[in-house]
């Protein structure tokens, strides 16, 4: 547990791990509760008519008992590889607890995944069993043929002639299982990483990637867990986000989360749950956030209980930043961190630890520096990469069979992240922009986050992107890519409007000197959007 500290300085000064020699994901979410408080709540299924469904922690621990007990007789054990193709839902909780239980890798997988993105990710993994619906049964049927290494498929939808019954399963066994002996550093997940700028590589963690996560989770969300706490978040639990930032964290405390099955993330259905469920800790990824600014009048309309909001993924921008101050009426505490080695950096506005266009300070137990390109830290006011020094709880293993991709993850003993970033002298550290997203122009380097920022800001602009594109005169012009808010359509007088509105609100060599309006924003599964289509997009006017 976060111990309370009078000060920021004091927190992270006397902070310490303390890890044990033995650990495991599943025994420490379900069991541990079960077997004190086994009728306490652990999940609530939202619905927009009636009350909501409601599982326990001893009803979490039975299922996946018995789930284990399944998926043993079929031949899944340590270190064989479970991917899981399911939205937010009780099967998808129960899943991965079985699967950690039996000493198993599970590979979270997003269910928007196209077949041909599905298919890299079980051949890289060598998956030998899939837990999915009857939404990826269908995606699965083309590729299968293709995965010889993939021996099972169970349908929380029920069988079919391939295809085994989650819920059968369930029933038809046990509903006690000794979980396998794992030490903290035994492997349990591979979470790809989002493939903004390359190929996705599986990163795989180890039991100990909850206990990294604790501390941080517990800093941004003001000394979670409080009396009362209740979690929730839009983001798919396949994400490291969703599964790490929220579900796993939150069970481990005794925190009941919700969760509702949509199908996109919708605004007004969104605080339609908010309200319902009495949600009091939320992680809301800045477009999420973004996305909400749709909604007028969220305080007059909407009963909300938030007591805490984290947001991390991308850059959460002053705009967003002061808007949720007006419109929540709190301080989103926003946080950075990677798949390879999440929530180092964060915020916390209980302990004066916020700052609007900044992520943050080095979370406790994290040590995290601007350094060059060859290890050396930074001064305050010098751009430069980020990155976290190892040993670290909370950072990966290694990406999975790919030991010089590893390799070239570290300096010595610091993981570099590929994002560039700046301390000021109050120890605060600002997101600049991934290494191939900075632009360089007349000699500025200029990162695409400050100028989405300020583009929503635009009463017109929902959603925004800015990339460099080619010039013979600067090296690269600022082109911003916008997407507008119902009622408003493109003209040559809107675009110029949106220049002298990003001119005036930041610099004359930040603004962009082409506005093309775009009918939607290509974004990861995590929301984030991804650039690099857009650079190709403008590098190919250049061309043509």
């Amino acid at each position: 547990m976060l111990e309370r500290a009078d000060s920021y300085e004091a927190l992270y000064r006397n902070f310490r791990w303390a890890l044990p020699d033995r650990f495991n994901i599943g025994v420490a979410v379900s069991d541990r509760w079960a077997a004190g408080e086994p009728d306490r709540t652990a999940l609530l299924e939202y619905g927009a008519e009636g009350e909501p469904v409601r599982m326990s922690f001893g009803e979490l621990s039975r299922q996946s008992n018995a789930l284990a007990n399944a998926l043993g007789r079929q031949g899944v054990g340590r270190g064989d590889r479970v991917a899981l193709l399911l939205p937010q839902s009780f099967e998808t909780a129960i899943a991965h607890v079985a699967i950690y239980k039996l000493g198993a890798i599970a590979v979270p997988l997003a269910l928007l995944f196209g077949v041909e993105a599905l298919e890299y990710r079980l051949q890289t993994a060598g998956v030998k069993a899939v837990v999915t619906n009857a939404k990826g049964v269908a995606k699965l049927k083309g590729i299968r043929g293709r995965l010889p290494g993939l021996e099972l498929v169970v349908s929380a939808d029920g069988a079919d002639t391939d295809t085994l019954d989650f819920h059968r399963m369930v029933v038809d066994h046990e509903p006690v299982f000794e979980a396998v002996d794992t030490t903290p550093d035994h492997p349990s997940m591979m979470i790809f990483t989002s493939g903004t700028t390359g190929p996705p590589k599986g990163a795989l963690h180890g039991h100990r990637v909850l206990i990294g996560h604790l501390p941080g989770v517990q800093f941004h969300h003001e000394f979670f867990p409080q009396p009362g706490d209740l979690a929730w978040t839009p983001a798919d639990w396949a994400w490291a986000g969703g599964l790490l930032n929220l579900l796993l964290p939150s069970l481990y405390f005794g925190v009941p989360v919700a969760f509702g099955k949509f199908e996109k993330f919708d605004p007004e259905a969104a605080l339609g749950l908010v309200e319902k469920m009495g949600v009091r800790n939320a992680f809301i990824p800045p477009t999420a956030l973004r996305m909400l600014k749709s909604v007028s009048g969220i305080r007059r309309r909407f009963d909300l209980k938030l007591r805490t909001v984290g947001s991390a993924g991308e850059a959460l921008g002053r705009e967003t930043y002061e808007w949720a101050k007006d419109e929540l009426g709190l301080t989103v505490n926003e946080f950075y961190g990677q798949t390879e080695c999440n929530i180092v950096l964060s915020s916390c506005a209980a302990l004066g630890v916020s700052r609007g266009g900044a992520i943050g300070k080095p979370s406790p137990g994290h040590e995290v520096a601007i350094i060059d390109a060859e290890g050396q830290k930074m001064p305050a006011g010098e751009i430069g990469q980020i990155a976290v020094r190892r040993p670290d709880p909370v950072m990966f293993l290694g990406y999975w069979q790919n030991e010089v991709a590893t390799r070239q993850k570290f300096i010595g003993d610091w993981m570099t992240t590929g994002d560039q970033g700046i301390t000021d002298q109050d120890g605060y550290v600002s997101f600049f922009g991934r290494d191939d997203d900075v632009i360089t122009s007349a000699g500025f380097r200029i990162g695409p986050g400050e100028i989405e920022d300020c583009l929503t800001g635009h009463p017109a602009i929902a959603l925004a992107a800015a990339v460099g594109k080619p010039d013979a005169l600067r090296t690269e012009i600022v082109k911003a890519y916008v997407v507008l808010r119902d009622g408003f359509s493109p003209s040559d007088e809107l675009a110029a409007e949106i220049k002298n509105f990003v001119r005036e609100r930041l610099s004359a060599h930040e603004y962009p000197r082409e506005v093309a309006f775009v009918d939607s924003m290509p974004l990861t599964t995590t929301g984030k959007v991804i650039r690099r289509i857009f650079r190709d997009r403008a590098r190919h006017e250049i061309e043509d």
